[in-house]
């Protein structure tokens, strides 16, 4: 990002399989432009496995077991994604605060989760499936600046300024 002014940031947003089946892109990017983020950067794609396993990193697996990376990715693979890049004022913290709680049923009402979605870690983990949660948000800027390498090219991602609208005299 080039832009100098440190509570501005840039942060990746991935609208999952179920989001995009459900038809929910553009409710979901509606709440992300009404609370003033730019998008710098949008498509949709449908990820390979290796995009996949770069963006659910071998750190996951550390984390919370292979087992567990491999129900993300394969459920990150199983249909189209909307990658979202998003810039704005502390974007990182807005996006996931926005975005809710993990686990759907527990997500806040008001949350993208919270309002969209209700499985369950019991019920996906009773059907071996990777949590269907709609929406993946960086949760810090080192993700944050790694996902958006794995999702974007520099040349994707754009530098604006939403306040200025070159106007044309016909």
């Amino acid at each position: 990002m080039t832009n100098t002014c440190e509570t501005i940031q840039r942060t990746l947003v991935l609208l999952k399989p179920d989001a995009v089946n459900r038809g929910l892109v553009g409710e979901i990017l509606h709440r992300f432009e009404r609370v003033g983020m730019k998008i710098v950067g949008l498509k949709m794609v449908w990820p390979t496995e290796e995009t996949a396993l770069k963006h659910y990193t071998e750190d996951l697996a550390i984390r919370r077991g292979e087992h567990v990376r491999k129900l993300m990715v394969e459920m990150l693979v199983s249909g189209p994604i909307v990658a979202i890049a998003l810039e704005g004022i502390e974007a990182i913290e807005l996006v996931r605060k926005m975005v809710g709680g993990t686990e759907p049923k527990a997500a806040a009402p008001g949350t993208i989760r919270g309002d969209y979605a209700h499985v369950s870690f019991k019920h996906a983990d009773a059907r071996q499936v990777g949590v269907l949660n709609l929406i993946h948000a960086s949760s810090n800027e080192d993700d944050a600046r790694q996902e958006l390498e794995v999702w974007f090219d520099a040349s994707e991602l754009l530098e604006f300024d939403p306040h200025y609208v070159k106007q044309t005299i016909v």
